[in-house]
């Protein structure tokens, strides 16, 4: 039995009554076969037998938000109980052109299992629940390899027509501890080698790069992996990197991984900082374009790439360090660094820390005591002079020439008279 939410049996009721058959397949099977204690909140269903795509639409209104986008695909994602579930007619796809999407797809809802299932990309993927009769279906021995983590294709053809696949393949043999059987790996070489890489588009890249970086235990597996795979040249800044400096960058990855916050985007900011951290500015720029335009993301990792921690920092050098980086993921970057090579400055990340803490600057700049209001009452409108005193004003508190809002009345009057 593959354990499911009990809500799901209502629709599968009424799409049963309607004379279709559902087939829960993919990654929630998958986990749920692996024991993961937190299994993804996207389910994947394959509907057999239904009239047509609008009568599933139809059906499925009736139970949440549907958006039918993927309608071309087969596919109907339905939005219910903070789940994201695509309900989707089983297909052939038929490779025309390069890249990811370059598919002609024909829909056709009376196939069979083994061959709907067939494009798909491992064996470990292909696994299906048949709700109605409560059992697995594994025609491709996706439970065996499973066992023993093994990394398999379903159909070698057909998997070398969708160039993602090969960075789905190196960061699932990292998030699931599984090694590539030989053709698999010569498979994935043999593209690498055809330049398939760069035929995909950025955007396809970096949720692979996210999955490897925010959800593998040892990121630096897949890294490795891809490295032996030749797929560095599609990243050169990591290519260039001498020796030492990529198994420093690798021991660094997985020690920010095993500290990472409850929150998915700073933890890819600090993934993604742990992974530029040797490179120069311009190196971390142009990395960072190969996966993303996002330029809030860019000047994040930046600001943790280019400002570090050092030991004995006075208040005033930890109050402008504030204005610059969030120190406590710069502690968290610094300590995943030093552990391994510098103690001094490890064991300084605890000072600073405390430090930044009593200061009230762990994850914020320091609030100006003085604001506009005050300079305001001292008789002065709004003016370039106006700027200038609060941008003074706040030098000022930095440098701790006043810490309460008494000192820093008399020291704006001093300022004023001066």
């Amino acid at each position: 039995m593959i354990k499911y939410p009990i809500f799901l049996n209502k629709i599968f009721e009424k799409l049963h009554n309607n004379g279709a058959k559902c087939i829960i397949i993919g990654g929630f099977v998958r986990d749920s076969i692996l024991n993961k204690k937190v299994q993804s909140k996207d389910i994947d269903i394959e509907v057999y037998n239904i009239a047509s795509f609008d009568k599933l639409e139809e059906i499925l209104k009736e139970f949440g938000s549907v958006n039918s986008f993927g309608k071309s695909f087969g596919v109907c994602k339905l939005s219910v109980e903070n789940l994201d579930i695509d309900f989707t007619l089983p297909r052939i796809d038929s490779k025309t052109s390069s890249g990811h999407v370059g598919f002609d797809i024909k829909v056709e809802s009376d196939l069979d299992y083994i061959t709907a299932t067939s494009r798909r990309d491992f064996t470990i993927n292909a696994i299906g629940y048949d709700i109605q009769n409560k059992k697995i279906i594994d025609p491709f021995k996706g439970i065996s390899d499973l066992k023993n983590r093994v990394l398999r294709a379903v159909d070698k053809n057909k998997f070398s027509d969708d160039p993602l696949r090969v960075l789905r393949a190196v960061q699932f043999c990292a998030r699931f501890d599984l090694k590539m059987d030989e053709e698999l790996f010569i498979l994935c070489k043999n593209m690498i080698a055809k330049n398939v890489l760069s035929e995909l588009p950025k955007e396809r890249v970096f949720e692979e790069i996210k999955k490897l970086l925010l959800k593998a235990n040892c990121p630096s597996d897949g890294f490795n992996l891809l490295k032996e795979l030749g797929g560095l040249k599609y990243f050169s800044e990591l290519d260039a990197l001498q020796e030492e400096d990529w198994n420093e960058v690798l021991l660094t990855i997985d020690e920010v991984a095993k500290h990472k916050t409850t929150n998915k985007a700073t933890n890819t900011v600090l993934m993604l900082s742990a992974v530029c951290y040797k490179f120069s500015e311009m190196a971390t720029i142009n990395f960072l374009s190969k996966l993303t335009n996002e330029k809030e993301l860019l000047k994040k990792v930046l600001s943790l790439t280019l400002n570090t921690i050092t030991r004995n920092q006075s208040h005033s050098e930890l109050f402008r360090l504030a204005t610059k980086v969030n120190i406590e993921n710069l502690l968290i970057l610094n300590r995943a660094i030093y552990i391994n090579s510098n103690y001094e400055l490890y064991k300084a990340c605890d000072a600073i820390e405390k430090e930044a803490k009593k200061l009230n600057i762990l994850d914020k700049k320091a609030s100006p005591i003085l604001r506009g209001r005050d300079i305001l009452a001292c008789g002065i409108s709004a003016s370039k002079e106006f700027s200038d005193i609060l941008k003074t004003a706040y030098e000022a508190q930095m440098n701790e020439e006043f810490n309460s809002y008494d000192e820093a009345i008399r020291w704006l009057k001093n300022y004023l008279i001066f």
